[in-house]
């Protein structure tokens, strides 16, 4: 059996750390958070991501994925609440009334359970998980393979979305007047639901299939 070599965990860390640092519905989120409730508030929320997508990617590399070669329409079905749930995410992000003088009571980011769960219908992290696992996981799909891809993943993924956070709370300053926040919250929530557009078209192939 197979295992992992020094150019193979290279090969996966450096895909960990591409598909965790470039823009998606969880780094749009952060980043939208870190800007309405800093980065203590939004803290249970970047653990619940980081944690999450590991769970998700030991659950796909420990056999979910085949399940949806045997029921295709399980597959769509999640697709289908993705995007909805990503829809209406936008628009409460878009609604949000954060800011620099929020205090605990004004608005409600993220628990880690609500980010945690959010994994399963997010997109990216779906063919994150799928994509390193069907490159990086050495054959037999050992349970200790899996180990390694999630482990690792969690390793890389941790700075990338802190650092998305961060930059969400370095723009407090430049969003005290309200108006400028409503702007930004607006555009975080556009770009969220254009994170969409792929998963919709997708899904709507898979309607046509169907028929």
């Amino acid at each position: 059996m197979s295992s992992f070599t020094p150019q193979l965990l290279a090969g996966l860390a450096l895909f960990a750390l591409v598909s965790s640092i470039t823009p998606g519905p969880n780094n749009a989120m952060l980043m939208a958070s870190g800007a309405n409730y800093g980065f203590v508030r939004t803290l249970p929320h970047l653990a619940g991501v980081a944690l999450g997508f590991m769970f998700l990617v030991a659950c796909v590399g420990l056999g979910l994925g085949g399940l949806f070669e045997a029921w295709p329409q399980a597959h769509t079905v999640l697709k289908a609440a993705g995007v909805a749930y990503l829809l209406w995410l936008a628009w409460k992000i878009g609604q949000a009334r954060g800011g620099p003088e929020a205090g605990a009571g004004e608005g409600r980011p993220f628990t880690f359970l609500q980010a945690a769960a959010f994994q399963w219908v997010n997109p990216k992290a779906w063919v994150m998980a799928v994509g390193a696992l069907a490159a990086y996981l050495p054959p037999g799909r050992p349970l200790a393979g899996v180990a390694v891809v999630a482990g690792v993943f969690g390793l890389v993924n941790l700075p990338c979305v802190a650092a998305w956070t961060g930059f969400g709370v370095g723009l407090r300053r430049l969003l005290q007047r309200p108006g400028a926040l409503r702007v930004f919250n607006w555009t975080m929530a556009g770009l969220l639901a254009l994170s969409t557009v792929p998963v919709l078209a997708d899904l709507l192939g898979d309607l046509r299939g169907a028929g």
